[in-house]
């Protein structure tokens, strides 16, 4: 490092580097990764008494390698410096402690991005996590990220959509947890004694959003024969539209889950509920961003109407063909947002193509949404198990239920001297299977979403070339 100092021009100074991932120590630090994640169990620890473990030295050295890279690097990045000093006391704490369940908190609570939302700015991160949607064990994992926070988006989080620890976030390199597809940064995923009494943060990647977007949609509308605006056009075809569409998206989605009339705890964290609802909320927060990016439209903000498009296409053509049938709430969601706009005559499939009434989309669309937000508002004052009902006939009145369905025979198929959490037993891992038409669409488009694991908006860019 000091030759590197030396070369620069100024000792004791840090290199003029303008990205963490072209500094050289940021490959080593990779690699080293890279090495130690195959040698974890899925808690994250290493047993040296399994088949096919490292010597303990080895395991040693791979730490020392993490360590050395992280000091190199943090000079680059002075915003983290105290949760780079806290990972280096982590790091050497895991190695001495004979690597055993990894616990990072003392760094997790050093890392603040939300309180340095800058346009831009960086942040290199290494922790032992599992990657949502991506790996479930907790694997060492290294991601180098910017920051996506525009004044624009600034203005909106402070004047109308308060959000303080949301973080708009895009790749700039990353070890094998993240070359899934998972497009999220949750604190909630990293390996720690005991969960901190809050998170104060949560990133999302608006790059990976928006690039797999772009590749479904784009071959959903060529295989449907949809003729789109052409301003709808341009925007599926640009990427840093679709990254603008997708954190504005996101910033109002994820406020949501803890505002309007609420019949339970935000986010549902702990409580066991029929997968149905875990649609419903999670379509209830799309279609609040739908209907404030209407608004957004009519106050003059350009993202709103690639808002409205970016939630309709995702859920309509990605959402019920991505994952296997087994409790898939976002395909359940997607599913009940195209038939709800097909019963309404918005959307039509005939002589084998797609037609939108672009017109009418966003009013139905919202109607949809005071649906869902009637329903919880009438939660308040029904017991669990009349909520779950209610919300299962708002599904069934626009999607079919599974023929073999306890459920969709009513209260009297069910055992209800059971508490509501056994009854969950009772629900079919594919309760609302897909129609005929999604069981086509899901074969055509098979290929195009396993293309999408591990995309980035660089990776796209290479294939448009």
């Amino acid at each position: 490092m000091t030759e590197i100092l030396v070369q620069a021009g100024v000792e004791g100074k840090v290199p003029p580097v303008g990205k963490v991932v072209d500094h050289p120590a940021w490959p080593v630090l990779k690699d080293a990764v890279e090495q130690i994640r195959p040698w974890q169990a899925k808690d994250g620890s290493i047993d040296f008494g399994a088949e096919g473990a490292p010597d303990p030295s080895d395991a040693e050295l791979a730490v020392r390698r993490v360590v050395d890279a992280v000091e190199e690097l943090s000079p680059l990045l002075p915003h983290d410096a105290a949760y780079h000093q806290a990972l280096v006391k982590d790091l050497r704490r895991w190695a001495d402690e004979g690597f055993a369940v990894p616990d990072f908190l003392d760094s997790l609570l050093a890392f603040q991005p939300a309180a340095h939302r800058e346009d831009g700015l960086q942040h290199l991160v290494v922790f032992p996590m599992y990657t949502q949607n991506g790996n479930p064990d907790r694997n060492l994992e290294a991601v180098v990220l910017r920051m996506v926070w525009p004044d624009w988006l600034a203005e909106l989080e402070r004047t109308r959509y308060d959000n303080p620890l949301f973080c708009g976030i895009t790749f700039e390199d990353f070890t094998a947890g993240y070359d899934t597809n998972s497009a999220v940064l949750f604190p909630e995923t990293i390996a720690v004694r005991q969960a901190p009494e809050r998170f104060s943060w949560g990133g999302i990647f608006c790059d990976r959003e928006a690039a797999r977007f772009r590749r479904v949609t784009e071959a959903a509308v060529d295989i449907l024969g949809l003729e789109l605006p052409d301003d709808i056009r341009e925007m599926v075809s640009d990427q840093d539209r679709c990254q603008q569409a997708f954190v504005l998206w996101d910033m109002v989605h994820d406020r949501t889950h803890s505002h309007g009339d609420l019949p339970f705890d935000p986010f549902m964290i702990k409580q066991r509920q029929p997968f149905w609802m875990y649609g419903l909320e999670e379509l209830r927060c799309d279609l609040t961003a739908f209907r404030e990016a209407v608004k957004l439209e009519a106050d003059g903000f350009s993202q709103g109407r690639d808002v409205q498009y970016a939630v309709l296409f995702d859920r309509m053509f990605r959402f019920p063909v991505t994952g296997d049938r087994v409790r898939n709430y976002d395909g359940l969601g997607g599913q009940l947002l195209f038939a709800y706009l097909h019963k309404h005559d918005v959307v039509r499939w005939t002589d084998n193509k797609l037609s939108i009434d672009w017109q009418r989309a966003p009013q139905v669309t919202n109607r949809l949404c005071a649906e869902i937000e009637q329903l919880y508002r009438d939660g308040i004052d029904r017991p669990k198990l009349v909520h779950w009902f209610a919300g299962y006939e708002l599904v069934s009145t626009y999607l079919a239920p599974h023929p073999g369905s306890r459920w969709a025979k009513g209260p009297d198929a069910l055992d209800l001297t059971q508490p509501p959490r056994k009854l969950v037993d009772d629900v079919l891992p594919d309760e609302f299977p897909l129609s005929m038409f999604y069981e086509a669409l899901s074969k055509k488009l098979r290929h195009v979403i396993a293309s999408t694991r591990g995309i980035t908006a660089e990776s796209t860019q290479r294939v448009a070339a």
